[in-house]
């Protein structure tokens, strides 16, 4: 890149910075203009996708969010942002409204290191830290994603609490019917092509036991541009191992298509390590799926001790240890042999600690105790 191309490429960056400033200048102007006895809430997001449309977990934390917060986009007097899902020049977002009186309130879902990002992992973490730094309240998706904040970013300095990943057990329920066969699902977002291989290397292993085994493997496939050459590579891995027939590669999938597609199987395989809080896992349990699944991460914190098997693994940062596609074998086996028990205990479990609308209470009550905090404080200096 010669000399112009990056001044070029330097001024196309400082203009979209500019514009971003103004625009956040102009967002947040009226918040001190207006009381503090109802949340009115910013989610970081133009616009928010209907559960329609394809999107991620932490979008979908938002849609659960503006059920009940209808997402403000001028006069809002709080931000909330989900790490994961940060908007373009975030830190530019949070400082204006904060400056502004607004409050601010951080999702922290995981971090960034070396064993899972590689090489510049550094720099991703950096708006983090800064975010971390300057929320007013931060809720954690798991202890595990505290752990990673801590050691990564620095300890928290204001109010915090641990809220799980929700999911709405009145729409994610156990099928009616049994599905028939043996089905078993690997979804979620696959930015790592060993996800998919080792799942693929249990299904070979399983077919032993269970000749007519199928696994679907659903959600996005990023571990390669474009998708289509992820597709070929999980394809012609499976055909080397003589399951290809078995196999079933959906891509991905809606949140209005997530129940059927979980109704579908019997049991649901989660191969990441060190996943710091996979809605999915929660969707799957409150369908009556049993979890056999990477013991990393924040997924035992949410399967626990009889909602699944989990293969036990190291805490590293450094590098990931995948789990051993006969271990995974074994503990489907193991599963299937108990199924209707773990199947009653996983949806116990998602019903009982993990429903969307406790989650949305407990939203309610952070907000209305910041607000509250906050108007003592402004009538505290106005007297």
């Amino acid at each position: 890149m010669n000399a112009f191309v990056r001044f070029k490429t330097f001024l196309h960056y400082a203009w979209l910075f500019a514009g971003r400033v103004v625009k956040e200048k102009r967002r947040w102007r009226a918040v001190s203009q207006k009381g503090y006895n109802q949340a009115r809430v910013f989610f970081g997001h133009e616009r928010i996708p209907d559960r329609s449309q394809n999107s991620g977990g932490a979008i979908i934390k938002l849609q659960d969010l503006t059920d009940v917060f209808p997402n403000t986009l001028r006069d809002a007097n709080l931000l909330y942002l989900i790490n994961s899902a940060m908007p373009v020049y975030a830190p530019v977002m949070v400082r204006e409204a904060r400056q502004r009186g607004a409050l601010f309130v951080l999702n922290q879902n995981g971090v960034a290191y070396a064993g899972w990002h590689g090489p510049g992992w550094e720099r991703l973490n950096r708006p983090m830290r800064y975010l971390l730094r300057n929320a007013d309240f931060v809720i954690y998706q798991s202890r595990f994603c505290k752990l990673g904040a801590d050691k990564f970013l620095g300890t928290c300095r204001v109010p915090w609490k641990i809220l799980y990943n929700p999911v709405d057990t009145r729409v994610f329920v156990p099928p009616d019917k049994k599905p028939a066969g043996l089905r078993i699902l690997l979804a979620g977002s696959h930015q790592h092509f060993y996800r998919v291989k080792i799942a693929i290397e249990m299904l070979a292993q399983l077919r032993a036991h269970f000749p007519q085994a199928v696994l679907t493997v659903a959600g996005r496939y990023s571990w390669k541009k474009p998708d289509g050459e992820c597709v070929s590579e999980a394809r012609s891995w499976a055909e080397s191992l003589g399951v290809g027939k078995n196999v079933v590669l959906k891509g991905p999938y809606s949140q209005k298509e997530a129940v059927a597609l979980f109704q579908s199987c019997h049991v649901l395989l989660h191969t990441k390590y060190n996943d710091p809080c996979p809605r999915l896992v929660v969707e799957g349990m409150a369908c009556g799926l049993p979890v056999v699944y990477s013991a990393s991460g924040g997924v035992p914190e949410l399967v626990g001790a009889d909602a699944g098997i989990g293969i036990q693994t190291p805490l590293d940062w450094e590098m990931d240890h995948p789990p051993n596609p006969q271990k995974l074998s074994e503990a489907v086996c193991r599963v299937l042999e108990n199924r209707e028990r773990f199947s009653r205990a996983a949806r116990k479990r998602a019903a009982d600690r993990f429903d969307v609308r406790n989650w949305i209470k407990e939203h309610e009550s952070v907000f209305q105790h910041l607000l509250q905090k906050r108007l003592a404080r402004r009538r505290q200096t106005s007297t």
